[in-house]
């Protein structure tokens, strides 16, 4: 095989449906709707998405399930129109194409998903084809948000661990990212997989439930909670490095200890349109780096740049620009302050 180039992602193709509120109703009470807009969700669409907004010139390839619908038709022709091949993007009678409500309050820019499984939940390790697959890295997201790929395995745990264990044994780099569920289930579908991946994203919410202790308190976060979640799941195997990003910035964990943090960037609040897609956007950045070979301090950089641009609207992507100009924030703004 000619050697290998570009990224395969696979998980969760949805449609979002972002609508802009003046504030979050308490139980029977209204909120009003400013604006809404509809866009890619996902952890294989947006990341994928961005990587292609932000100039990227290697491969890009989808793998994952969609309705035989008029979304699944838009998830196709958006592809389409960002070099993305779908040629492993299946299509199936049996459930719509998953798609998500994202409420968005204006003045925060905090968001509250409601959440279609749609044809995401069908998806099994055999619809993803590594063998035909050249790319060099294979991203899968979201964990917790794959029935059947959650779903356990006597051999290996989950049957999301067997399609890590199978891809590194083809030679891919593996990368996961995990959904903000509230639910006890982290360690049973998250941990199996761990030992086969080379790298983890994860927000501190996320992070917070593998170690059952809170890392975020109040508007503070909690530096040992922080580290000691990072610690744990290198410990439970990660070959590479451990991402735990948060509004504040990144922490990576490297497989032999290496401990980096980096800063995100203040945006004036007048600029902020939402965060949706925010989580996805670091996660595109640090993969730009990493696939172009530079050191994983470039990568944290160009993930929080790609963060802050994804904020400036309030879909997933489209506040993504070319990575020069993402690279300018640089210059433009101001870092948050240091926790380490």
């Amino acid at each position: 095989m000619a050697e290998r180039s570009g990224i395969l992602a696979a998980g969760n193709w949805i449609v979002d449906h972002v609508k802009v509120i003046d504030l979050w109703p308490s139980q029977d009470a209204l909120a009003i709707i400013q604006n809404e807009t509809h866009g890619n969700g996902g952890s294989p669409f947006n990341v994928l998405i961005d990587l292609s907004r932000l100039g990227a010139d290697f491969p890009l390839q989808g793998a994952g399930m969609i309705g035989t619908d008029s979304a699944g038709d838009w998830i196709l022709d958006v592809c389409g129109q960002n070099r993305i091949d779908v040629s492993s993007i299946h299509r199936t009678d049996a459930a719509p194409t998953s798609y998500t409500d994202v409420m968005t309050v204006a003045s925060t820019g905090r968001r509250t998903f409601f959440h279609q499984r749609g044809a995401n939940a069908l998806l099994k390790g055999s619809d993803v084809q590594l063998e035909s697959s050249s790319a060099k890295l294979f991203h899968l997201g979201y964990l917790l948000l794959l029935d059947s790929l959650d779903e356990a395995c006597p051999t290996f745990g989950t049957k999301s661990a067997e399609l890590f264990h199978h891809a590194s044994e083809l030679g891919f780099v593996t990368s996961a990212d995990v959904v903000s569920e509230e639910s006890d289930r982290y360690r049973q579908v998250v941990l199996p997989a761990l030992r086969h991946l080379d790298l983890l994203f994860m927000n501190e919410f996320e992070a917070s439930h593998m170690i059952d202790s809170k890392i975020r308190v109040g508007d503070t976060i909690d530096r040992g909670a922080l580290i000691s979640a990072a610690e744990t799941l290198v410990k439970a195997g990660v070959r590479q490095w451990v991402m735990i990003h948060f509004p504040e910035g990144i922490l990576a964990m490297s497989s032999g200890g290496k401990t980096l943090y980096q800063p995100s960037l203040k945006l004036p609040a007048g600029r902020i349109k939402g965060a949706t897609g925010a989580g996805d956007a670091v996660t595109a950045g640090v993969l730009y780096g990493y696939l172009e070979g530079l050191p994983m301090e470039t990568c944290l950089a160009y993930g929080v740049c790609a963060a802050a641009a994804c904020m400036l609207h309030p879909s997933a992507s489209d506040g993504l620009l070319p990575l020069p100009r993402c690279l300018e924030f640089v210059n433009e703004l101001s870092f948050r302050a240091q926790l380490f």
